[in-house]
């Protein structure tokens, strides 16, 4: 049986990957792709306005300390919130570039992040 042109084709292009479109080139830029998907702008602590409030929605009941309006690298965030768990004596995460302390702690997160020299605000009741 003869091989049509199709077969042949398919097996010229099963080995990698078959991009049927690209507007931008082959795509294997990396250099660029690394520099759009984690650039975020690094500002100095005294240009951050920061809310620091208590929230227990969507965590059954928990009170959770949340700090939000951050604009830093997630490296920096990591060793923010290493700082503010030690300060605090509680766990925490860090959350779409937002902390987490577990527990209401607002005084002690707001004490510590202006001794940093963030700019903070309490934030709700």
């Amino acid at each position: 049986m003869a091989t049509s042109k199709r077969d042949s084709e398919n097996k010229v292009n099963s080995g990698g990957n078959p991009v049927v479109y690209s507007e931008f080139g082959t795509g294997t830029n990396s250099v660029a792709l690394e520099r759009s998907q984690g650039f975020v702008p690094e500002l100095p602590p005294n240009q951050h306005n920061l809310k620091v409030q208590a929230t227990r929605s969507g965590r059954r009941g928990k009170t959770v300390t949340v700090i939000s309006g951050f604009q830093v690298k997630p490296e920096t965030l990591e060793l923010l919130v290493k700082q503010l768990k030690s300060q605090c004596g509680a766990g925490g995460t860090v959350k779409e570039n937002t902390i987490e302390i577990q527990g209401d702690h607002r005084p002690k997160v707001m004490e510590t992040l202006i001794k940093l020299g963030y700019k903070a605000k309490i934030s709700g009741g």
